[in-house]
This record gives structure tokens, C-alpha cells and sequence, in this order.
């Protein structure tokens, strides 16, 4: 009746998902394998291998590393993703960014440095190598 059927199950680490709700404050690194939703505030590093949603109430005072990120809230430090920044028009990102891709709404207040990269495969192999755009 019941099997440990690997088929139907689903990649654990794309399912955990995260929330740090309005109200709650988080000072230190804060880490995960999954996605993660930001309501509240965040005082230290923000680091995990899946995407990050920062709410219109949610604030990063550090730094963030992550695949993907949207952005409706603040950021003031430093952002390196892998992946695409989204910027809906109520965001307000202060600092040094490294990311792939770029999506800014009118109204968006982006003051930063920023550096665009894509990820491309050595023509010799398939080394991954960093290409500057």
C-alpha cells in the first residue's frame, strides 16, 4: 500500500520555502537550501541557491547571494546572483550588484554599482568561464 516511490516524489530542496514575515526582524546570516519570501527585516547575509522574494515591507540591511530575486521591497548592500534581478516599481536596492540579468519597472530606485554576467561554455571544453557584458 504505501512504497517509497522515488518517482512521484519531488526535489526536496525545490519545495522547502521560507518566510520571514512582516514584524520579524533576523540579525545574523541567515541560510537555506530553498526559496525564500522576506516580509520583515534582515540584519547580516542572506545566501541560498534558490530564489528570493522581498515584499513591500521587506527590508535586507547585508548582503544576498541567490539564483533569482524579486525585489518589491529594500536591499542596502550587496546582491550577487546567478540569475535574473527583477525590480518592481516600489523597490529601493542601495549598493554593489552582480547579476545576470536586469529587469527594472519605471519607479524603481536602483543607486548601485552594477556588473552584468553571463555564464557561457569554454569553446576547448566545457568549462564554465565568465564572460562580461
Amino acid at each position: 500500500m504505501f512504497s517509497d516511490n522515488k518517482k512521484g516524489k519531488l526535489n526536496e530542496s525545490s519545495s522547502i520555502q521560507n518566510i520571514v514575515a512582516k514584524g520579524t526582524k533576523i540579525v545574523g546570516t541567515f541560510s537555506s537550501e530553498g526559496d525564500i519570501r522576506i516580509d520583515g527585516i534582515i540584519e547580516g547575509d542572506v545566501i541560498t541557491p534558490g530564489k528570493v522574494v522581498v515584499g513591500k515591507t521587506g527590508e535586507i540591511k547585508g548582503s544576498l547571494e541567490s539564483n533569482n530575486a524579486y525585489f518589491e521591497g529594500k536591499l542596502t548592500g550587496k546582491l550577487k546572483l546567478t540569475g535574473t534581478l527583477t525590480l518592481k516599481a516600489s523597490a529601493h536596492i542601495e549598493g554593489d550588484v552582480i547579476t545576470e540579468k536586469l529587469s527594472v519597472e519605471p519607479g524603481a530606485t536602483f543607486n548601485v554599482s552594477c556588473v552584468m554576467k553571463s555564464s557561457v561554455k569554454d569553446i576547448k571544453g566545457d568549462k564554465k568561464a565568465k564572460k562580461t557584458a
